[in-house]
């Protein structure tokens, strides 16, 4: 069967492979600690789910508009304003089975071949992916550990030509936890404004982050909310990853286009599970606050543990949850030392090149697991470090 070229431009997300081979060696019998996939170990809280119960016994088992039912759109844009301090209406947000949507629509509908988009890396690997799938060029924002894996703004500067139609920002960050600072944002919207760029800015770990640091949106600054897409959703603030619900919130005028794109691949998002994301945002907060806390917890056991191991040095992250250390006094390569900690070990997690080539020396583990867990993994890395 004849394979299109253009799916030789895809990448994929490694976290989903990794787990796939985790599985099988579970399946024979091995024990495997689970550090690679992004998932919350949480349950959703009860009353999201009780809302989900709800809508289906009264009906909402049907398709829905495009953009989203205007009841979850309307809750989204009072949350968004509540939650940035920027005025935010239903017209402008778009609901979609999980976020990546949000990327691809984003990309798709704002993105000419040939165009140049300018993202972050090492970052989630899904930006690379779509840019090179829309015939555009990826130009990649390194991400600097002694910056607290932040990148110099006169980086960003030098890589802005003429062909530079689109910025992507993520802070809280995918895959090293690090959270851009105000000074940082401020500076990203005058040079978005100057070069007359879209932002897409990924801002799903907004309300996972530590030692009192406070979430800053570039659509806080002058002339940004006009050339910025939000994208947020569900799955990891909620731990709703299985419920695929993600959400844009963005200029009025690219609404339409980012809908038709929707209905051309999904039609629309599951009813049932807007009524009870709405739930999620309206409802009581509580079960995410004490998800924050306990992630906190396990961030300073992991970053801890990790310093303590020869060849490892781990910067303590400020969101999300994943640490990013710093393995080159290993002596082995990420892939090496990530498919050894699987095989020999029984602890998976990503090599750093899963998030593109400026992560290499790095591995990501997710701390969303038991601390018991967690202090098992640490336990078997340092064995496994001590033979190498």
């Amino acid at each position: 069967m004849h394979i299109a070229r253009r799916m030789s431009t895809l990448g994929t997300e490694t976290a989903f492979e990794v787990l796939a081979k985790a599985r099988a060696l579970e399946a024979q019998g091995r024990k495997i600690i689970h550090l690679e996939i992004g998932e919350p170990d949480f349950d959703t809280p009860e009353n999201i789910r009780a809302a989900a119960k709800k809508a289906l016994d009264n009906g909402y088992t049907h398709y829905g508009p495009a953009p989203g039912l205007p009841e979850l759109r309307s809750t989204i844009a009072t949350y968004m304003s509540n939650h940035l301090g920027v005025s935010f209406s239903a017209s402008q947000v778009v609901v979609t089975p999980g976020g990546k949507p949000i990327m691809f629509f984003s990309i798709l509908a704002c993105v000419d071949e040939g165009d140049e988009v300018i993202y972050p890396n090492p970052g989630f690997p899904i930006y690379e992916s779509v840019i090179n799938l829309a015939g555009a060029k990826p130009v990649p924002l390194v991400l600097k550990e002694e910056k607290g894996f932040r990148f110099d703004i006169s980086d960003l500067k030098k890589l802005i030509t003429p062909r530079t139609r689109m910025l992507i920002i993520n802070t809280p960050q995918n895959p090293t936890g690090g959270i851009l600072t105000r000074e940082d944002i401020q500076q990203i919207a005058e040079l978005a404004v100057k070069h007359d760029l879209i932002v897409l800015s990924d801002e799903i770990y907004s309300r996972i982050i530590y030692d009192g640091f406070v979430h800053t949106s570039v659509t806080q600054f002058p002339g940004l909310p006009e050339r910025t897409i939000i994208l947020d959703g569900f799955s990891k603030t909620y731990a709703m990853t299985g419920w695929r619900l993600g959400f844009g919130v963005m200029p009025e005028k690219l609404v339409p286009f980012v809908a038709q794109l929707q209905i051309n691949s999904t039609s629309c998002t599951a009813s049932f599970s807007q009524i009870a994301a709405a739930e999620a945002l309206a409802g009581p907060q509580k079960d995410v606050d004490a998800m924050v806390v306990e992630f906190k917890r396990r961030r300073d056991v992991i970053v801890d543990g990790l310093n303590n191991i020869p060849g490892f040095r781990c910067h303590k992250p400020l969101g999300a949850f994943y640490v990013f250390p710093n393995i080159t006094g290993t002596g082995k390569s990420s892939k090496e030392l990530s498919e050894l900690l699987l095989n020999k070990a029984g602890v998976a997690c990503l090599a750093g090149t899963a998030f593109g080539k400026f992560g290499e020396g790095y591995l990501r583990f997710s701390y969303a697991n038991s601390v018991e867990n967690i202090e098992a993994a640490l336990k078997s890395v340092r064995e496994l470090v001590k033979t190498l």
